[in-house]
């Protein structure tokens, strides 16, 4: 590490043209004297909006590289913020190659060295690792952190074959997040853009769900069908907490020269991440840096593969301000087996025989898919699911079982519907009865086998759970709860139906040894000066309709609003969701989402309503979708959306 740090600017609005014509919007900070003394290039490329969506992470990162040594470029995508052009779906090769042509450039800018890294979370998580099995020249090293490997089996649409509500949560936020105008204050042309950007913007929930199955679609972009394409350096970072966690492990084993850190956090990068403790992420990337783009000899190669984060076994909550635990380094461990049998969970084999028909309701305290808004999303006391599930306790632990890894449940079952789903959860029982959720996984038993299934017939799946690391004391209990519903994170199957479990395991890695690893503290740039015009607020409400029997959870995240003190551009946005569903009837599900967004200056205020819903039949899914545009308060654009799409073993 430079013991001086250098002189920085930041440029606000860098054009980056492309082949086909078209401009991408650029924040750039570099050192003052960059272009006598050139510098490597750290690039960040989103949908989210530099002007406004990512401002607050920004402010923390990129001007803590630059003042290093280091140019960092913060690329709106096109269609999205101040860039032109329209986007038409996630990771397309259009976006990948335009990323190319991005790294390019850049390298051959009078400032850089032509040394490319590319860092990124989520989004940007992905499309690094995606764009560097493209292998352009000049990426030598890659940050991915929650990202994932394999777009169908880990993202937000699909999981064990499942369909993931998320795949409409998220697609209503990026229904809101795409329409949203560039700033005025940047582009004359801003309100044709606006337009433009309104009138194409696609309904990317209908896209999804016309791949219900593991297609070329989502083999495109996963780069787990040929990790030998990825020759860059890679370093993953994931959290506990969050829903992209798998990658970390599969990127260390898979691609040579990958290292992981996996934290006890959320879907946030680690040195403002919760729950704590947080770690100097950015001297651990600025590390990284050194070593892949400026050659520096300072041993990132030999740090330990897999760092984790051991969080002791705690109460279930919500939310955790910080999480007890500690550090290991390429922990090593031996795999303790129990058995599913009718006295509960045996060290040695016995018989079972367990049938569960959950209420479709099953899953309420399963939290959010992807916990991010910093709201009341991790997944609560699960006693309640519990009741609603066949479950299956040890005795009394002897002596602390320290899990890490993937546990694996192996599962004789048979159905008496043709589509029947599973839920798994690896539960820590407390002495009073309290249930911490340790892990869990879903499968849709017809998608794992193909076809539908055949009424009675037993077969024997595997379900490896997410990964975790996780201490449960001695004198308490592990449960395995098994429900056939679990709802509002994945979408019922059409039919309530029963399974039965005829045979049963678990497997887990036990920690057996661990080097420690220490962090350095968080470090950052300033933050991100602004003035709140109103107070952000997360909430969360269950009810039940005592007439109609309707369980419903409703979810109010407003993000609050405030203007930015440096170049006085005002947002605000509002989300809602509201899931609603009747014990009894699967057909009951719906699902329903609301954005608002707000962009005001100099007298100019722009709004957008973006509103989408879903339900099915016994055949088909039903979606409809409305997006709305206001410029003072007059609304310039409507568009309404509706379509109808086959189930295919779902």
């Amino acid at each position: 590490m430079q013991n001086t740090l250098r002189k920085t600017e930041e440029h606000a609005d860098i054009g980056i043209p492309l082949s086909d014509g078209t401009r991408l919007s650029a924040r750039l900070w570099k050192p003052v004297d960059a272009t006598d003394d050139p510098v490597p290039l750290i690039l960040e490329y989103l949908p989210y909006r530099k002007r406004d969506g990512t401002c607050a992470r920004d402010a923390l990162t990129h001007p803590y590289f630059a003042q290093r040594g280091y140019a960092c470029l913060r690329v709106d995508m096109r269609g999205n913020g101040d860039s032109q052009g329209i986007m038409e779906d996630e990771y397309t090769q259009q976006e990948l190659d335009d990323a190319v042509e991005v790294i390019h450039w850049a390298a051959a800018q009078d400032w850089c060295t032509g040394a490319v890294g590319m860092m990124g979370i989520s989004w940007g998580g992905f499309n690094g690792l995606q764009v560097a099995a493209m292998a352009p020249k000049p990426l030598k090293a890659v940050i991915t952190l929650c990202s994932t490997v394999d777009r169908f089996a880990d993202d937000i649409h699909f999981k064990g074959g499942c369909l993931l509500n998320e795949n409409l949560g998220w697609g209503a936020t990026m229904w809101s997040y795409s329409s949203r105008a560039p700033d005025p204050a940047l582009r004359d042309d801003w309100r044709a853009m606006w337009l433009e950007r309104l009138e194409a913007e696609p309904f990317l929930p209908s896209t999804w769900l016309r791949h219900q199955r593991r297609d070329a679609y989502w083999q495109h972009g996963s780069v787990c069908e040929d990790y030998a394409a990825i020759q860059a350096k890679v370093l993953a970072v994931g959290g506990w907490g969050d829903a992209y966690k798998n990658a970390v492990p599969q990127i260390v084993e898979n691609i040579p020269g990958a290292k992981g850190i996996l934290g006890p956090w959320v879907h946030k990068y680690p040195h403002f991440a919760v729950p704590e403790p947080r770690i100097g992420f950015l001297q651990e990337a600025l590390r990284w840096w050194d070593r892949w783009l400026k050659d520096v000899g300072n041993g990132a190669e030999d740090d330990p593969d897999l760092r984790t984060y051991l969080m002791d076994g705690v109460r279930p909550a919500t939310w955790y301000t910080d999480r007890p635990g500690r550090w290991l380094a390429d922990a090593q461990s031996d795999t303790r087996h129990w058995y599913l049998s009718d006295t509960g969970l045996t060290p040695e084999p016995g018989t079972v025989l367990r049938t569960v028909t959950s209420p479709q309701d099953t899953g309420a305290d399963a939290g959010e898919y992807c916990a991010i808004w910093l709201g009341p999303e991790l997944p609560g006391d699960q006693r309640r699911d519990d009741a609603l599930s066949a479950t299956f306790d040890t005795a009394p632990l002897t002596e602390a079982l320290q899990i890490t890894g993937a546990p694996t449940i192996h599962l004789t079952l048979s159905a008496d519907r043709p589509v029947a789903h599973i839920a798994v959860r690896l539960n820590h029982v407390h002495p009073d009865g309290a249930s911490t959720r340790i892990t869990y996984g879903v499968l849709n038993l017809a998608a794992h086998l193909g076809r539908p299934l055949i009424p009675g017939q037993r077969k024997e799946i595997a379900l490896a759970l997410d990964h975790i690391a996780y201490a449960v004391p001695a004198g308490h209990r592990l449960r395995v709860a098994v429900s056939t519903s679990y709802w509002p994170l994945i979408w019922p199957a059409p039919e309530a139906g029963m399974v039965t479990v005829h045979a049963g395991s678990l497997a887990v890695a036990a920690l057996r040894d661990a080097g420690g690893w220490t962090f350095p503290p968080p470090d950052a740039a300033a933050p991100w000066q602004t003035e709140a015009l109103r107070p952000e607020r997360h909430t969360r409400h269950r009810s039940e309709d005592m007439v109609t029997g309707i369980t419903s959870l409703i979810i109010e995240d407003d993000f609050g609003k405030l203007r930015d003190l440096d170049h006085g551009l005002i947002t605000g946005s509002v989300a809602r969701e509201r899931w609603d569903i009747h014990p009894d009837d699967p057909l009951s599900a719906r699902g329903s989402c609301h954005w608002t967004d707000e962009l005001e200056r100099d007298g100019i205020a722009l709004r957008t309503e973006a509103t989408c819903a879903m339900h099915s039949d016994a055949t088909h899914f039903h979606l409809v979708a409305r997006i709305e545009a206001y410029e003072n308060g007059v609304q310039i654009y409507a568009r309404d959306v509706t379509d109808t799409i086959p189930r295919d073993l779902l």
